[in-house]
């Protein structure tokens, strides 16, 4: 399969692995972190980038969406968030590895590092409670951090002159990063949308919002090491969730099935 046009090599120099649908960027969370935050300050106007983080239910959506898996190409920096990408990852040896960037915690290592580039940052999405409460959580634990703006969108589609006027408040802010959270898969949308609109880095960040915020309990470090992270959310809401990662988490499976029978378990020869 030919690798999907992403980022060019100057903005993102660690590489990237082609994992069914999706082109994956290599590189520790560390690295993540900081090479955000230079991307967010390199990338404006027509060149922003939109950022992605891809799991096992953004791959099986990719799959069977052949206009959501677009949204995965030019333009865009897809990181894996999910633990099974990067097992996958280190069984087939391929190259350059994958790591497990998890979304969570980038949003609290991009807010810490950002502090030594000056980042301004935006957050879109949530409740009007959960953001005020985020703001001075990461205020207090990031002290000097620049938040230039936060919004809560109403949970339905905006009108036209709505997304407009969004966008017009959100770029007066000049910010370099806009976090979105909305949920998968209207946030990915949106990021590439608002990535084009107002010319700035985008970064569709799930459930980060919550985590930081503390309005929804983690799973345990040890859990989120065994990759079990998804059935500890799954048990805390499961109405909510059961459908993403019981039918997600198999339609992933055959993906990496077909992946594999496609690509080979190596790059070494």
């Amino acid at each position: 399969m030919t690798p999907v046009s992403t980022v060019g090599p100057s903005l993102w120099p660690v590489g990237f692995q082609q994992f069914g649908p999706v082109s994956l960027a290599s590189g520790t969370g560390t690295e993540a972190a900081h090479g955000l935050c230079a991307l967010a300050q390199r990338s404006k106007g027509s060149s922003a980038v939109h950022v992605h983080l891809v799991n096992a239910y953004t791959t099986s959506l990719a799959a069977r969406d052949r206009q959501y898996a677009d949204l995965f190409s030019t333009g865009a920096l897809n990181l894996p968030d999910g633990k099974p990408l990067t097992i996958l990852s280190r069984l087939r040896r391929k190259t350059p590895r994958l790591h497990h960037v998890r979304g969570p915690q980038l949003f609290l290592d991009v807010f810490d590092v950002g502090r030594q580039y000056g980042i301004r940052h935006f957050l879109l999405g949530s409740s009007p409670e959960v953001l005020a409460r985020l703001q001075d959580t990461l205020s207090t634990r990031y002290p000097g951090c620049d938040i230039v703006g936060i919004e809560s969108p109403p949970y339905r589609p905006l009108s036209g002159p709505e997304l407009e006027l969004q966008d017009l408040r959100i770029s007066t802010t000049t910010p370099d990063i806009v976090w979105v959270g909305l949920g998968t898969p209207k946030q990915d949308w949106e990021a590439r949308r608002l990535a084009a609109s107002i010319g700035a880095t985008t970064i569709a960040v799930g459930a980060a919002f919550d985590f930081a915020a503390g309005t929804v309990k983690e799973a345990p470090k040890w859990v989120r090491l065994i990759g079990f992270e998804w059935f500890f959310r799954l048990c805390s809401q499961p109405k909510r969730l059961w459908r993403r990662y019981l039918i997600g988490n198999f339609e992933f499976l055959i993906v990496a099935c077909r992946d594999i029978k496609d690509n080979g378990w190596s790059d070494e020869k």
